[in-house]
């Protein structure tokens, strides 16, 4: 089972074989996952790339942190093991789930 790393700041532009292709380079990908918006379909500009082994995932972190992808800088960083994360680090001891997604609360402007 490999290891993720997050992608951010990805142009809508770019297509998954465009990111396999980059971060190939590297080692081996797993999978692509892009980001989209639940309720509209529309790409959020982030994604998650799974690496074959934790040593590619730090390997693309270094490499491709700040590289250009389309017409973008993109931001690559080592995700959180689910088993680090702290439980109820987004309060109210409940999954939080609605709440990061922006949906469920109503929140005073």
């Amino acid at each position: 089972m490999g290891v993720e790393v997050y992608v951010g700041q990805i142009s809508g532009a770019v297509t998954e074989t465009e990111m396999q292709k980059l971060f190939s380079l590297v080692g081996t990908v797993e999978s692509i996952h892009l980001v989209k918006d639940a309720d509209s379909g529309a790409f959020r500009g982030c994604g998650y790339v799974r690496m074959g082994t934790e040593e590619e995932a730090r390997e693309a972190v270094n490499l491709l942190n700040g590289a250009m992808l389309g017409d973008r800088l993109i931001v690559v960083k080592m995700c959180i093991k689910q088993n680090d994360k702290k439980t109820g680090s987004w309060g109210g001891g409940s999954s939080g789930a609605d709440d990061r997604a922006g949906r469920g609360t109503k929140r005073a402007r």
